[in-house]
């Protein structure tokens, strides 16, 4: 038999970091993940409930935020308990075995999540990629452009930007 799955989306809120009583961490998020067909022209999702443990819940929560683009690998797992008055309750979660950043380092932490203004990045020095220039464009190159401005300031607000 086997129970092995991966999935790519985004989180829908924070990972929830917790400790059990032994000190191990555990972290659980909602992943929304879009299907691949549309209902009534609209795309869909769903939310699945993951759980995450040890160091890697720990790295999630270090390197994650709300909206974050995220791969996962593990398994699904079902489990039972009762409520206080004697309902028994199944939860239907996938247990997050490996995990992947699927965006750049860049933007990983957005304005929103800050409650700061973004900035341009630092160069740094090395191979670093984001230290390399972008070969100039010759005038028949710039010319074929739709967006080039030749040589003009574009007049765009930040209210001209649709986010």
């Amino acid at each position: 038999m086997i129970n092995s799955l991966a999935l790519t989306g985004r989180l829908t809120r924070e990972l929830d970091l917790r400790y059990t009583q032994s000190g191990t961490a555990v972290g659980t998020f909602t992943l929304a993940v879009d299907r691949q067909y549309k209902r009534d022209g609209e795309p869909t999702a769903d939310f699945i409930n993951c759980v995450i443990w040890r160091k890697s819940a720990e790295n999630f929560a270090n390197f994650t935020h709300k909206g974050s683009l995220v791969g996962v690998e593990g398994h699904i797992q079902t489990r039972s308990y009762d409520k206080q008055y004697g309902t028994k309750v199944y939860v239907t979660e996938v247990v997050v075995d490996n995990f992947a950043l699927l965006e750049p380092k860049g933007t990983q932490a957005t304005p929103e999540a800050t409650n700061q203004p973004q900035t341009a990045p630092q160069q740094t020095g090395g191979n670093s990629y984001q230290s390399q220039q972008k070969p100039a464009q010759t005038a028949s190159q710039a010319s074929n452009d739709p967006f080039a401005s030749n040589g003009k300031q574009l007049d765009i607000s930040d209210s001209d930007l649709p986010f």
